[in-house]
């Protein structure tokens, strides 16, 4: 798999001014883009303050916004937009390329931060998305490589099942269009992945574009500690592919890496069968790589994806399925608070819901 990274951003801008290039004699100021309150003009500055603003907070790993903006001289024009396009781009782009693996940095949307990855998916989407209302405002033709597309969709649209083409799609998850047999967007939001943190390592969420690759025996974009990933992971990730393909894949309850503080690299794989029933009941799995087994990161990280879960207010209790002969796995979560289910629950749990034979064992809300 190759991450999306500053690369994209160039290709999406040189794209962008491609197109927009062709009408810079244009009033741009006197025309509004496509169902935008803004001028193209003024939503072509937008797109460079987000690309000047996500490199000025990824530089920097920025935990709160900061103190300054990007603004264009009054007489502009298209041609001066599209220099100061070009030139933000630059920007994050070179950002995006210099930056850690492991830096992330303020964003809203959902979980309150995004990483290299993630900014540059924003600022690719920011490029194709309003180039595409602006050439529509000035009346031009506009379509970008399906690849750019399809990596928006991938790393900031999880939850949006794939449709017939990625440009098509893009447009209608984010209101801009229709898909045969799908309701119209109204409201959205893209979505960058979860992390949680814990003592001595951090629960990184896999997006669908990084599953695909464990799928296909890669590495997802994770540096792995020797004979990583293990098979679990990587079946755990083809679950997540399925998911994510039928549309009903919700990023909180998926896969997550677990990357090692001391040195950035992955040694196992945590997250859920799915998301919760209709009584609040979520599946933990896990597995670690051999060569990490033996020192409490196993039972660190389901104690905290646990407490993580359990003040949702649509998880009421946590449950593991272990085989019976399978005693590391039972000391992990023995230590990490779960209890033995009564076999009425256990008989009930397999009747009801289809769980596997298996030892149940579970921890609740309160």
């Amino acid at each position: 798999m190759r991450p999306i990274n500053g690369d994209d951003v160039i290709a999406a801008v040189e794209g962008s001014a491609t197109t927009l290039g062709t009408a810079v004699d244009r009033d741009w100021k006197g025309v509004k883009a496509w169902r935008m309150e803004w001028s193209c003009q003024e939503t072509a500055e937008h797109v460079a303050q987000a690309l000047f603003g996500y490199a000025s907070r990824l530089v920097t790993g920025a935990q709160d916004w900061l103190p300054c903006d990007l603004t264009f001289d009054e007489d502009a024009g298209g041609a001066g937009a599209l220099q100061v396009l070009r030139s933000t781009g630059g920007l994050l782009a070179a950002t995006v390329r210099t930056t850690p693996r492991e830096v992330r940095a303020v964003h809203p949307y959902p979980f309150g931060s995004a990483d290299r990855e993630g900014f540059a998916a924003m600022g690719v989407a920011e490029v194709l998305l309003h180039t595409h209302d602006i050439a529509r405002g000035l009346g031009l033709a506009y379509e970008p490589s399906e690849d750019l597309a399809e990596s928006v969709l991938t790393w900031l649209f999880p939850h949006v099942q794939p449709g017939p083409a990625p440009w098509p799609t893009l447009l209608w998850a984010t209101g801009r269009g229709e898909l045969p047999g799908r309701a119209p967007v109204t409201e959205w939001q893209w979505r960058n992945n979860l992390v949680i943190p814990a003592e001595r390592v951090t629960l990184v969420g896999v997006r669908p574009a990084a599953a695909r690759d464990l799928r296909a025996g890669g590495d997802g974009g994770f540096e792995w500690i020797e004979n990583g990933p293990y098979q679990g992971t990587r079946e755990a990730a083809t679950y997540l592919v399925k998911a994510y393909e039928a549309g009903v894949h919700r990023p909180e309850f998926g896969v997550f890496a677990l990357v090692r503080h001391e040195d950035g690299r992955a040694i196992g794989g945590i997250g859920f069968h799915g998301v919760p029933d209709e009584e609040g009941r979520v599946e933990v799995g896990y597995d670690l790589v051999e060569g990490a087994r033996g020192h409490g990161y196993a039972t660190e990280a389901l104690r905290t994806l646990t407490e993580w879960a359990l003040v949702r207010d649509d998880v009421d209790t946590v449950f593991a399925t272990i085989e019976g002969d399978n005693l590391p796995s039972q000391r992990v979560v023995a230590r990490s608070g779960f209890t033995r289910a009564t076999v009425e629950e256990e008989r009930t749990a397999q009747d009801e819901h289809g769980m596997e034979s298996g030892l149940q064992l579970h921890i609740r809300r309160g």
